[in-house]
């Protein structure tokens, strides 16, 4: 293994019901209707694939842009305030990073990454969004793009997930994954059984890593 590759939200940021949060609240307010397969459905997905779900699938009365712009802006607002860090996470990536090179691939826009990383102040490598990108999460071309970035082959790259289209980004990128399932969202079994290991929580990564 040469680099360790970290998703974002629910990985490091505990985000994911924040994301679902506001989602729901603007379809409310521009007459769409939220559908139960909603919320697993947009995990992975990039900024303009979600923003489009939001408004041909759940009717919401906006254009995709426009909507993509309503919710990053509330999003930014959340992060704004105080971005919502998993206990221990900054540590273990500050851990991680002085054994191998790190980068972020997150489904989340540029401007939310870049609040995280100023917030936090990380020594990463490469931060790749899926808008910068062809597709998002389960695609592996987050992850690609991120190895790429670091100079590290996917074959010799560990990436950490929580959701199940990001296991399946980070698995067809042929990388080894360490998932950390999200307890708000748990990943299928099925693909979970794919990973090279699992741990309950981020803090125990680095000894699941070798690094305790």
């Amino acid at each position: 293994m040469d680099a360790v590759i970290f998703d974002l939200d629910g990985v490091l940021v505990d985000s994911e019901r924040i994301w679902d949060e506001v989602r729901r609240a603007v379809v409310a307010e521009h007459g769409g209707t939220w559908r139960e397969e909603a919320t697993r459905a947009q995990q992975g997905m990039s900024t303009p694939e979600w923003a489009r779900y939001l408004v041909e699938e759940l009717g919401a009365q906006l254009s995709p842009p426009e909507i993509a712009t309503l919710v990053v802006k509330r999003m930014a607002a959340r992060y704004a305030e105080e971005p919502p860090l998993i206990p221990g996470a900054v540590e273990v990536v500050r851990a991680v990073a002085k054994r191998w090179p790190v980068a972020i691939a997150s489904s989340s826009p540029v401007i939310l990454i870049k609040g995280f990383l100023d917030v936090t102040g990380l020594p990463v490598g490469a931060a790749v969004s899926s808008e910068q990108v062809g597709a998002g999460k389960p695609a592996p071309d987050v992850y690609l793009r991120a190895a790429e970035l670091l100079g590290v082959a996917p074959s010799d790259c560990a990436a950490v997930e929580d959701t199940t289209n990001g296991l399946r980004s980070a698995l067809a990128a042929g990388m080894a994954v360490y998932a950390v399932p999200n307890p708000h969202f748990p990943p299928d079994p099925e693909v979970l059984k794919q990973a090279t290991a699992v741990v309950e929580k981020i803090t125990d990564l680095p000894g699941a890593l070798g690094l305790s």
